[in-house]
């Protein structure tokens, strides 16, 4: 994958989010839990920015100005973010799927 058409799909994903490219995560205010949107959301976000990091990581050992080690940790981070966002996915899964068995 060349690095454009890798900065074209995380553009892409934080366009599905509704986040912009390199904008701070928004706090949410103590006490407050936010919702279950919310908390996807900043998943699939903490994805995407990460994969952009381990991203440009590669480019950077491609040109010479960072060590296997940095770029392996991105990819580490990359691979855990993912993951989680998965993990999520199967429990709404599980749970929506429990959700119709239920009788009436």
């Amino acid at each position: 994958m060349n690095p454009t058409a890798a900065a074209s799909a995380y553009t892409n994903i934080a366009n599905l989010t509704g986040k912009t490219p390199g904008a701070t995560p928004t706090q949410n205010i103590p006490g407050d839990a936010g919702t279950f949107k919310d908390l996807v959301m900043e998943a699939v976000g903490n994805v995407t920015e990460t994969g952009r990091a381990a991203e440009a990581q590669a480019v950077n050992l491609a040109s010479g100005k960072t060590d296997v080690v940095d770029l392996v940790t991105a990819v580490a981070e990359t691979e855990l973010a993912l993951e989680t966002v998965v993990t999520i996915r199967d429990r709404m899964i599980s749970a929506y799927q429990d959700i119709l068995n239920m009788p009436i």
